[in-house]
């Protein structure tokens, strides 16, 4: 973990490529650091006086916020107003970058108890899979970012297949995620229901086997059921455990209070120190209602 003891050095994030997981660093110069977090890694921070913007992603480098724009306290991230509709004006989430020139993917994602689709620039590899806390995933096509979009759009309406997961619904999955076999032979099962539709121009098809994330995550085969999730942080706070796995932008951790999930968007933005070892864990946390997992997948999408 980088020494942060000056108050300025503070994290934008975990971010993911093809390496693993990294927590990203912002100094107060602009310079970025990032420290890799690894199952079986001691986190021990501590809580620094205030919380600012971390600015934003353009062109492949970060961009500190130029008002160094406080940030409340329960923000589920690290940016400002104005560095989020910055950023919005050239993103391909939001469809304000249509004319990215970079080939595009299709793929299916699998997340337990449903199976949703999405796109991403090829050269990302799976790390877009890992950042959004894909369990399993398969590629359909690649292509323009354009017939990428039409693709999705296309597999959403004939097959009723989301583009989207909501957070509470991908950690439910982690309690039980089943097997890799199970999970591929659905995804498998989904794209033989795609192969039949009449594919946009601009997409050729790709046949690849499904992939597995959970080893690359640290998941458990029997799945991580957390005990308590950490509340929005507070001055003087402090985080100390090990950690357990690290999924999409959440950690699981094995404290003195027992196994706490972090939302490492809750980090973003906070003047962060190094605590020591030994230095009780004193974040607030809410227990966890733990729902009933399912495996389930293809009984949310019509064919």
């Amino acid at each position: 973990m980088i020494d942060a003891s000056a108050p300025a050095w503070r994290p934008t994030g975990l971010v993911w490529t093809e390496a693993g997981a990294r927590l990203e660093w912002l100094s107060p110069t602009g310079d970025v650091r990032a420290s890799a977090v690894e199952p079986g890694a001691r986190l021990s921070l501590r809580v620094g006086s205030d919380r600012r913007c971390t600015g934003l992603r353009w062109d492949g480098r970060r961009v500190p916020c130029t008002a160094a724009a406080p940030i409340d306290a329960g923000a589920k991230s690290g940016q400002c107003v104005s560095c989020a509709a910055i950023a919005r004006t050239r993103s391909v989430a939001t469809d304000t970058a249509l004319d990215d020139p970079r080939e595009f993917t299709v793929y299916l994602a699998h997340h337990g108890s449903i199976i949703k689709t999405g796109i991403t620039a090829t050269e990302r590899g799976q790390a877009r899979l890992l950042e959004q806390g894909a369990l399993s995933s398969m590629v359909l096509s690649a292509g323009s970012l354009l017939s990428a979009r039409r693709c999705e759009a296309l597999l959403t309406t004939a097959l009723g297949i989301p583009q989207q997961v909501r957070t509470a619904r991908k950690r439910g999955a982690r309690l039980a995620p089943g097997t890799a076999l199970t999970r591929a032979a659905e995804l498998v099962a989904v794209a033989e229901h795609a192969a039949g539709l009449d594919w946009p121009s601009g997409q050729t098809r790709t046949t690849t086997d499904p992939v597995d994330h959970t080893p690359t995550y640290g998941l458990p085969h029997g799945g991580i059921a957390p005990d308590q999730q950490i509340d929005p942080l507070h001055a003087e706070a402090t985080i100390n455990g090990e950690v357990v796995c690290r999924i999409g932008r959440d950690l699981y951790l094995a404290t003195s209070a027992g196994l706490m999930l972090l939302d490492t968007g809750l980090l973003q933005g906070w003047a962060l120190s190094r605590a020591h070892d030994d230095e009780p864990f004193t974040a607030g946390a809410t227990l966890v209602t733990k729902p009933r997992a399912t495996t389930e997948t293809q009984h949310d999408v019509l064919f």
